[in-house]
């Protein structure tokens, strides 16, 4: 499975979270929303504008901004890679 950023992920496309690079206090407050490694994670749709997106992660919505995001990474399950490419 090929991983990337969160922010780069297309609409529609699910994954697996592979890993959080963000200060422990802003770490701690996502693995609280569910942002684990291990945790499949689906990205919904975005904002007009493109940011924020929205992301469904243990049967939640969660909104998150790109600057964030970008911190999170996810390995995407096969058939979505492929149309990532």
């Amino acid at each position: 499975m090929d991983v990337l950023a969160l922010s780069d992920a297309k609409v529609g496309s699910v994954g697996v979270v592979d890993r959080v690079d963000l200060p422990d206090e802003v770490s701690d407050y996502l693995a609280h929303l569910g942002f684990l490694p291990g945790t499949s994670i689906e990205i919904l749709r975005r904002a007009p504008a493109g940011d924020p997106r929205v992301y469904r992660i243990d049967g939640v919505e969660v909104g998150l901004r790109n600057e964030t995001a970008r911190h999170i990474f996810l390995r995407l399950n096969s058939d979505a890679a492929n149309e990532a490419k």
